[in-house]
């Protein structure tokens, strides 16, 4: 008889916003789910499917993309995530802006189908991204510029509120 193996503790504690019934995105934050995401050359090349949320500090870390149709990308491989702090709000119109990728080099990002979150997986994003991996043992993962929601934020909310809390019964 087979089994299977148990999923590693690794990457839980991130969790797609639409999991987590008792959380909903702050007031003063707009809910980008949805939005146009568009590259350094202003050209579409998805839309904002989901937020990815570390859980215990109340901060989206993730953009998890929908990829454009007219990519022609394989549907397993039309999800890709954007660390927050790479992309930033349109000052007016609902667009995420991404500058560091286009329609083209977003096809040679690793695709995101929706398990859990490595180490590995996030550290191939930062790579395909050209960012600097974050140095071991100076504290968390996140506690880098990459992965900064004020800076995806900063168009629309100038405050320095979180973008999820907790829902109010």
């Amino acid at each position: 008889m087979e089994t299977t193996p148990i999923p590693s503790p690794e990457g839980m504690h991130l969790r797609r916003l639409r999991d987590l019934t008792e959380f909903e995105v702050a007031d003063n934050s707009p809910d980008v789910r949805g939005w146009a995401v568009r590259g350094g050359d202003g050209h579409k090349f998805g839309d904002v499917f989901e937020l990815i949320v570390e859980e215990e500090a109340l901060k989206v870390r993730y953009l998890d993309v929908e990829l454009d149709a007219s990519l022609n990308v394989n549907r397993h491989e039309r999800h890709i995530l954007i660390p927050v702090g790479v992309a930033a709000l349109d000052e007016e119109g609902d667009n995420v802006f991404v500058p560091s990728l286009n329609k083209e080099s977003v096809l040679e990002y690793p695709p995101y189908e929706e398990i859990q979150i490595t180490r590995e997986y996030e550290e191939a994003m930062l790579r395909s991204l050209k960012l600097p991996l974050p140095e071991a043992r100076t504290g968390s993962f996140y506690d880098q510029e990459t992965y900064n929601e004020q800076h995806f934020y900063q168009n629309r909310r100038p405050d320095a509120n979180d973008a999820v809390r907790r829902r109010i019964s």
